[in-house]
């Protein structure tokens, strides 16, 4: 019962940073911003995944879901990686 309750409330809390790195990255048109709106978007999404098809999913298949959760936080690890290297060049 609660379970999907706490689905929702997960999920609407990665769109929320979602949209709140949206806006840093309108304002300053940094890529790292952007990078990671996308990132929470991508978590968002593999929680509603996981909240729809997740129960239906047998043991055998439900690894394909965290593929999407990998890539996000692989998504994370390159844009603090670009951004490091970004600023290596101007000295």
């Amino acid at each position: 019962m609660w379970k999907p309750l706490l689905d929702g409330a997960v999920m609407m809390a990665y769109l929320a940073c979602a949209l709140f790195f949206l806006r840093f990255y309108l304002q300053s048109k940094d890529r790292l911003f952007a990078l990671f709106s996308l990132a929470f978007s991508l978590m968002g999404l593999n929680n509603l995944l996981g909240a729809v098809v997740g129960p239906d999913l047998d043991t055998e298949r439900i690894h394909y879901l965290y593929v999407i959760r990998l890539l996000a936080y692989l998504l994370i690890l390159g844009a603090i990686w670009d951004k490091n290297r970004a600023g290596r060049g101007t000295r």
